[in-house]
């Protein structure tokens, strides 16, 4: 009995975990295949359109994103660039004003209140009819905008860009998982709707935006909305945005666990877009995409245990088998923890799956902070990073 039960747990264990990282992409090919989205006129008009950046001391590089924005090929007269500073301590705000004579509005909002905050203060203030928002460390493509634009096909009330990142950074872990990412919202967007929005560059339409709560997280929480008022989040993959990625993996572990500390919140109050009755189809994409996910910590602790409980029960070879290869996986991960403390260059077969446990672990402490009643409001310069899990 012990070791069926052992056996059980370490089946959906893995089986959970094969579904949301490799059984999924393949579910959504087929489906999307079968019945895709019909909805797919483009509109060819120029509507007017905000590009509201978020600022939060962001002097090295808010100069290069307001030039950047000033080359955008869209028209002049049906685009507007904000700024908002959320009480910026450096040049920020004295860097943002010397483009006023080019068009460019600074909004600073003091108190520190956070990005979502931020932003539903803004659009309050605008009568365009996109809004489109962007970071400050993220450069646009020229056609970027337009390309956002032209996707709003009827009963589309949210529309997410591309983020690409710069050859320069050496964190190919991270460039692996935001690819994977970038094709399961392309099968997400034909079936559907996709489940995820982009803080680098997403656009909502200025009558379909949803004033979100404070400790929400944006990117994610404003396209949840918006499915959940009956409209369609779809995907662009020609509105491109460029980033640089972080110095290093460990910066994962402190993004990772501050987007899932607030995008379980944001999910425990959309909780009715879980319900498989109204929402068939999001309900699966949302659970196989963000739920499942952000659980897989869980999954490969249990998975792990489990494991170990089998040999102790039955030394067979299939479980020795299986614990070796959990072990070699582990393994090789410290093995990239103590080459990324070195000048040695970090070869892929070690780098991948030291990423992978960083960003689980990421995960498994914005789990327990979720649990705890913790959230995280506030955003700096080195976690600024795209908000997707």
């Amino acid at each position: 009995m012990l070791e069926l039960t052992l056996l059980a747990a370490f089946v959906l264990s893995v089986g959970l975990l094969f579904h949301t990282y490799a059984l999924y992409v393949p579910i959504l090919y087929v489906l999307s295949s079968i019945f895709p989205n019909s909805s797919t006129d483009r509109p060819d008009d120029t509507p007017s359109v905000a590009l509201v950046i978020a600022a939060y001391n962001e002097a090295d590089v808010i100069a290069e994103k307001i030039e950047n924005s000033l080359a955008l090929a869209y028209p002049d007269d049906e685009l507007s660039i904000v700024v908002f500073s959320d009480a910026s301590s450096d040049d920020t705000d004295e860097i943002v004003r010397s483009y006023a004579d080019d068009g460019v509005e600074l909004v600073r909002i003091e108190g520190r209140v956070g990005k979502t905050e931020c932003q539903n203060r803004v659009v309050a203030q605008r009568d365009e009819d996109i809004i489109v928002f962007s970071d400050a460390n993220s450069m646009y493509d020229p056609d970027a905008i337009r390309n956002l634009v032209s996707s709003f096909a009827p009963g589309v009330g949210c529309v997410v860009g591309e983020l690409t990142y710069r050859d320069s950074s050496d964190v190919d872990g991270e460039s692996v998982y935001w690819r994977y990412e970038s094709l399961i919202k392309r099968l997400e967007s034909k079936l559907n709707s996709s489940a995820a929005g982009n803080g680098s560059i997403y656009a909502v339409r200025r009558s379909s935006y949803v004033p979100l709560q404070s400790g929400a997280i944006s990117d994610f929480a404003e396209p949840l909305a918006i499915v959940g008022s009956g409209e369609r989040v779809t995907y662009a993959p020609d509105a491109v945005a460029w980033e640089n990625t972080g110095e290093g993996v460990d910066e994962e572990l402190e993004r990772r666990s501050r987007i899932v500390t607030r995008a379980w919140h944001t999910l425990a109050n959309n909780l009715q877009l879980l319900n498989p009755v109204r929402h068939p189809v999001f309900a699966f994409q949302l659970t196989s995409h963000k739920l499942l996910r952000w659980l897989s910590p869980v999954f490969l602790g249990v998975a792990l245990a489990a494991n170990l409980g089998l040999v102790l029960v039955d030394s067979s070879p299939l479980y020795l088998g299986l614990l070796a290869a959990q072990l070699a996986c582990y393994g090789l991960a410290g093995v990239g923890a103590l080459l990324e403390r070195t000048s040695i260059s970090t070869p892929t077969v070690v780098h991948i799956p030291h990423y992978f446990v960083v960003a689980n672990y990421g995960m498994l402490v914005g789990l327990w902070n979720f649990l705890q009643g913790e959230n995280i409001v506030t955003w700096d310069t080195a976690s600024r990073q795209s908000d997707q899990s």
